[in-house]
């Protein structure tokens, strides 16, 4: 018993250090200051690290992020809202793709690579990825994929990602608004100063929603952050322990 109680209080000494210094350390971070890089073209370049707010709801306002209270939903939509529960098996649960929009919404880090050409999104949450052309190309038509497929164009210094074809089956965000597969997302990316990113997301889906609604978010470049391995099946023991339960898709 005295040796429990001496390591609980040397647990309680060092939580007591510990996160205290962690604390400060997250305070002094500044991003870095002045103007936003260009590309040798002259365009924006969105290149970096980057801090995303944390949205698992997208109808509640949070730090960095402004929503839409109430969502215009379609009768079909309100319905699936409204069944959705997350313990009869969440995609997610199962690691399958978060989707465009879930990914945005993840606390984790996203990496962007940009060229004259292309734009990449490298999403640490399962070191999932997404690649879309910038130069003006229109979309390709093939199967429909978790991400949609994604194309680009600038207007002026505002790069704007346009994203269709979508199969369906992902959530908008973590606590389960849906969508269908008609979802359009039109992504603007602006790039006001060095160290931050100004982002508009515009939800288009007729079938679940009467009308297109958007949310903003604001994005901080972080110097001092690498990207890591994310691995969702390795050691998901939830799934295949029970406590999960494997996503039903209706045809």
């Amino acid at each position: 018993m005295k040796q429990r109680f001496v390591a609980t209080v040397l647990m309680v000494l060092a939580a007591a250090v510990v996160f205290p210094l962690l604390a400060a350390g997250q305070q002094q971070y500044r991003p870095p200051d002045g103007p936003a890089p260009r590309s040798a073209s002259g365009k924006v370049d969105f290149s970096g690290v980057w801090q995303k707010p944390y949205v698992p709801d997208l109808t509640k306002d949070g730090k960095d992020f402004k929503g839409l209270a109430e969502l215009p939903f379609t009768p079909w939509g309100d319905a699936e809202w409204k069944k959705y529960d997350a313990a009869e098996g969440d995609y997610t649960g199962s690691c399958l793709p978060f989707g465009m929009t879930r990914s945005v919404n993840t606390p984790e880090p996203m990496q962007i690579m940009q060229s004259d050409t292309y734009f990449a999104f490298l999403f640490e949450q399962n070191s999932w990825f997404t690649v879309a052309p910038i130069d003006g190309r229109e979309h390709r038509k093939g199967i429909p994929t978790w991400f949609g497929d994604s194309v680009g164009h600038w207007e002026g210094d505002t790069l704007v990602i346009d994203t269709v074809n979508f199969n369906g089956k992902t959530r908008l965000d973590t606590i389960g608004h849906p969508h269908s597969d008609q979802l359009h997302v039109i992504q603007r990316f602006a790039r006001p100063d060095r160290g931050h990113i100004s982002h508009e997301m515009i939800i288009d889906d007729p079938k679940t929603f009467t009308k297109p609604w958007k949310s903003t978010r604001t994005l901080t470049l972080r110097t001092d952050w690498e990207m890591m391995e994310y691995s969702c099946e390795e050691n998901n023991k939830s799934l295949w322990e029970g406590r999960i339960k494997v996503p039903k898709y209706r045809p």
